[in-house]
């Protein structure tokens, strides 16, 4: 019977482990990770050089202040809490209005200002509250206009926000499903300030985002588009709003992880009963992650020596059967995917039915997740009368021991 629990236990860990799934990389291109946007949260603390407890630029949204006391990394999570405050703070706006804050909120947001072009991911299962919980990038300034006006312009793309419940308010299908928003925050020559959008992205779901964790994933592909991605589904599209801007998104951005309040009566506020219940007020982010492309053979953008192997990706070597093609009967060619989590020895054979080698050919597989094109040269033409089968081989770059495999049948 222990033993029958024991490999219970060991298939429900297993099936619950979830790897890296970035969308497929454009040909010759890999995916790497970007360490800056990156986060495991499987520290004690919040890594500080990456990370702000808090938001530099802004208080939070009325009523509820952000706080570093709420921020807390533990049990291999991010751990954003909302509470409800024993007096309220009182901030000053520049222009002299009074802001009562009396919910505690939570912010988590980059220090570095980089993040441009790329993929970012994050899992994460939002609070049982009406408190968002959120996943986004964003400029922190305005940057100049284009009609020499004293126009400026600012950028944010929601990859997602969402609340942890349902009630009797209007916006209660932000408790399901994946909600994505671009803004193009702009100031015209006569200083009004707009929030120009591109049409909403959304996934439906039946389950609350707070009944378990989901992945989030978006695609900034340039400074006109962007694809999102609910649990590593099919993906769906964004076209930026370029009325203003013929490339709107065309400034780095910081990245957020946000619990907040948002504004009544869209969604009401959350109860002091759910900000008190420990096992409702609570967001957890298990991780974020970034990636940026680079050429597929670069050999100067890999995994540094002597830094821990990061288990992202379950390592593989995939040929696409459909792309064999021959060239000048002396080449044979063919696409391939391979992801790995270290730098590894490719390995291409050609064999016949006797297990004979007829051609082979070597290469490098760099960490990240690649998309390349691969020529085998031919010493002879392979017959057409006969059955051969090539093999692609993963291994260790020092004790060539062989980590993944496939072998199909050439057509």
């Amino acid at each position: 019977m222990q033993i029958n629990k024991l490999l219970f236990l060991v298939f429900v860990l297993a099936f619950l482990t979830t790897y890296a799934q970035p969308p497929k990389p454009p040909l010759g291109q890999r995916w790497i990770l970007n360490e800056q946007f990156s986060d495991e949260f499987n520290g004690m603390q919040l890594d500080q050089n990456k990370w702000f407890n808090y938001h530099p630029t802004w208080a939070g949204r009325v009523p509820g202040i952000f706080l570093p006391s709420q921020v807390k990394v533990a049990d291999g999570y991010l751990q954003l809490k909302g509470g409800k405050m024993k007096k309220d703070s009182v901030i000053i706006a520049k222009n002299g209005t009074k802001r009562v804050f009396n919910i505690a909120s939570a912010a988590v947001v980059s220090k570095t200002m980089d993040a441009s072009f790329g993929y970012y991911e994050c899992k994460f299962k939002a609070a049982k509250t009406t408190m968002s919980t959120t996943f986004w990038l964003s400029t922190r300034k305005h940057f100049s206009g284009s009609k020499n006006c004293n126009d400026t312009y600012g950028l944010e793309l929601d990859i997602q926000e969402c609340i942890g419940r349902e009630g009797d308010f209007d916006g209660k299908w932000f408790a399901k499903g994946m909600h994505s928003n671009s803004h193009f925050w702009y100031t015209d020559c006569e200083g009004e300030n707009n929030d120009f959008r591109a049409k909403e992205v959304r996934f439906e779901d039946e389950n609350l985002a707070s009944e378990d964790f989901n992945i989030y994933g978006g695609w900034w592909k340039d400074a006109s588009n962007a694809s999102f991605y609910y649990n590593n589904s099919e993906p769906q599209h964004m076209e930026f709003y370029k009325e203003i801007k013929e490339k709107p998104f065309d400034q780095k951005m910081g990245l957020n992880l946000v619990s907040e309040t948002y504004p009544f009566p869209w969604i009401s506020l959350p109860n002091d009963n759910e900000l008190e219940d420990d096992n409702k007020n609570t967001a957890y982010y298990d991780w974020v992650r970034a990636y940026i492309l680079v050429a597929a053979n670069d050999s100067t953008k890999t995994s540094k020596n002597n830094t821990p192997k990061l288990e992202i990706y379950e390592e593989s070597i995939l040929i696409e059967e459909n792309s064999i093609s021959f060239k000048n009967d002396k080449q044979l060619e063919f696409l391939y995917t391979s992801k790995t989590n270290e730098d590894y020895l490719l390995e291409f054979i050609i064999t016949n039915t006797n297990n004979k080698i007829i051609a082979k050919t070597n290469s490098k597989a760099y960490t990240g997740y690649t998309y390349n094109s691969q020529i085998i040269p031919l010493k002879s033409n392979l017959k057409t009368s006969k059955k051969y089968f090539l093999t692609a081989l993963l291994k260790h770059i020092n004790n060539h021991k062989t980590i993944a495999k496939q072998t199909i049948i050439i057509k």
